[in-house]
């Protein structure tokens, strides 16, 4: 879901960035007292909005990650053209890659359609393009990457509120705070969930009783039918471009050269 982070997502969305408003109740981002100070600020606010000591532990002794903030300022894949884009990312190995998987998850694949709609082509679409179908998740704490994020000024509530979310998943057990490792601005799972998302729309598909993006194939497939049935993917409808369909890829990846390119590998997967 990486679509959510990038520079490019346009003026709606990026206006003001750098002077973005935050709730009285939230942590200064760059107080005076610097990172520390922020992370005490972010614990009394996580606190009273009830996570637990236990958890809020896990934020001591963090230290802000230069290497995030360095990647933050510099997304040029999302400055291609979508030809170009689509071309890097479209190859012949990727795709016998995802229709090898289209045949090995066909049960699984039919049982998340019949529960959600959503067609097995584009979410192993959606799987291939994100982690490469779960083979590089990432391994950058999520913890870190995003109170680093947080802490920095551009997007602050956005992060705040990213961070708070994990502290939630942690919380209610779905995992520990080491096992939360992802990409470097804090997206989990092999189709890379944001936080706020993991908490709103992550399933235990696999019924172990723990929503597992990282490990559970079934839960992160699941997951991800979950949340575009949420945001309107309506049933047994077309996705190119133009429609209502599409427009749910959108919100899953705001970057038009992202979202068109889910759509096009998901049509040649469908196509064979």
């Amino acid at each position: 879901m990486r679509g959510l982070i990038p520079w490019c997502l346009g003026a709606a969305t990026l206006a003001g960035a750098w002077l973005v408003a935050v709730p009285a109740e939230a942590a200064q981002c760059q107080p005076p007292g610097g990172f520390n100070a922020f992370i005490v600020q972010f614990k009394a606010e996580s606190a009273r909005k009830g996570i637990s000591p236990g958890v809020l532990a896990v934020l001591d002794g963090l230290t802000p990650d230069q290497r995030v903030l360095n990647l933050d300022r510099n997304q040029k894949a999302f400055r291609m053209s979508f030809e170009q884009f689509a071309a890097q990312r479209i190859t012949s190995g990727r795709l016998n890659k995802g229709r090898a998987l289209l045949q090995r998850h066909a049960d699984l694949l039919a049982s998340i359609e019949r529960r959600y709609g959503v067609p097995g082509p584009v979410i192993v679409a959606i799987w291939g393009l994100e982690t490469d179908f779960g083979g590089n998740v990432g391994n950058m704490s999520s913890i870190r990457s995003l109170a680093t994020l947080a802490h920095d000024c551009r997007r602050t509530e956005m992060f705040q509120n990213e961070l708070y979310s994990a502290l939630k998943v942690i919380q209610r057990g779905d995992m520990s705070a080491s096992q939360m490792r992802g990409a470097w601005a804090g997206e989990l799972g092999q189709t890379q969930f944001l936080a706020s998302n993991y908490v709103k729309f992550a399933v235990d598909y696999d019924g172990n009783g723990r929503r597992d993006l990282i490990r559970s194939v079934p839960d992160a497939l699941g997951s991800t039918g979950n949340y575009l049935k949420a945001h309107g993917w309506r049933r047994g409808q077309p996705w190119h471009e133009g429609t209502a369909n599409f427009r749910v890829i959108q919100k899953w990846n705001k970057a038009s050269v992202y979202s068109r390119t889910i759509a096009l590998f998901a049509t040649r997967l469908a196509d064979g």
